[in-house]
């Protein structure tokens, strides 16, 4: 447990979310530690399972991302697998976060996370309607899914089992009438039954980043040329141009080999000028 400086924010607050009025029943007062501007920016939710595959933290890795260069801060349930990589992204992309926590505001859950939760609430914001030192009990997690849902107009789930809390937060997002949306997985995969079967269902598709913006109508920010790259790099970034390409076309456009491709996509990708996307491609952020 740690010792940070606790705000409590009643309904009757200015900074208390206004989304959250939609809720049969309120967190009334709301606990935070950290930075309340994030609640004014674009939100989007995004959760999933604790016992994610490379698939989906890839996955949420590029989404998240991408999400936080635009200017919309990520909501998540600070839990191990999709939750935590959704808030680390943000935070590699100096990004907003919001970790919203089923535990008191002050109480890092799982304890293995308690550098991310030091983290976000230095960088960005940790809530909860617990104030300090509860610990976690039975249904407490429910309880904190439907703050997850009614914070953000748009809910992602990337990878979610049969029963699991994602698909709990899932239906409180319908039932809140916000917009659900899932990454579709392989059909043999467990940590996909849950998103599979919501799709089927009618929630939105993500197919590709750019699904993910558009649903939550925001606008990528174009980056002009790095004046400082290396040759290679520089090619590779001429070649991507405003497009979203495979490694070979790049490689073919480049006059260079695909491992030598490769190795400045990476090296773009780590300065945050470019973003492999779910489908293999890759384009400029």
């Amino acid at each position: 447990m740690i010792s940070p400086h606790i705000q409590t924010i009643p309904a009757s607050a200015p900074a208390y979310p206004r989304a959250l009025f939609d809720l049969d029943v309120r967190p009334d007062p709301l606990y935070a530690i950290g930075r309340l501007d994030a609640l004014q920016m674009p939100l989007v939710s995004i959760v999933g399972t604790r016992d994610a595959t490379g698939y989906g933290l890839r996955s949420t890795r590029s989404i998240a991302s991408a999400f936080a260069r635009n200017g919309v801060a990520i909501v998540s349930g600070l839990a191990r697998g999709i939750d935590a990589a959704a808030h680390r992204a943000a935070l590699d992309c100096d990004g907003s976060t919001i970790a919203v926590l089923g535990t008191g505001v002050d109480v890092p859950y799982p304890v293995g996370h308690t550098e991310l939760h030091r983290a976000i609430s230095e960088r960005g914001l940790v809530v909860s309607e617990s104030g300090t030192g509860k610990r976690a009990h039975k249904g407490a997690f429910p309880k904190r899914n439907r703050i997850i849902a009614a914070l953000s107009e748009v809910t992602i789930v990337v990878e979610a089992g049969h029963k699991s809390g994602a698909q709990i937060t899932a239906r409180q997002v319908l039932d809140l009438g916000r917009t659900l949306a899932c990454v579709p997985g392989p059909i043999d995969s467990p940590q996909s039954s849950g998103t599979n079967q919501l799709l089927r269902d009618g929630a939105h598709v993500i197919a590709t980043v750019e699904d993910a913006l558009t649903l939550a109508g925001v606008k990528r920010v174009r980056q002009a040329q790095p004046i400082d790259l290396g040759d290679n790099d520089a090619r590779v970034w001429s070649a991507i141009g405003g497009e979203t390409l495979s490694i070979d076309t790049i490689a073919a456009r480049s006059k260079l080999g695909t491992r030598e491709c490769l190795v400045s996509v990476t090296a773009l990708e780590l300065n945050g000028l470019v973003e492999s996307l779910i489908t293999g491609e890759v384009r400029r952020r």
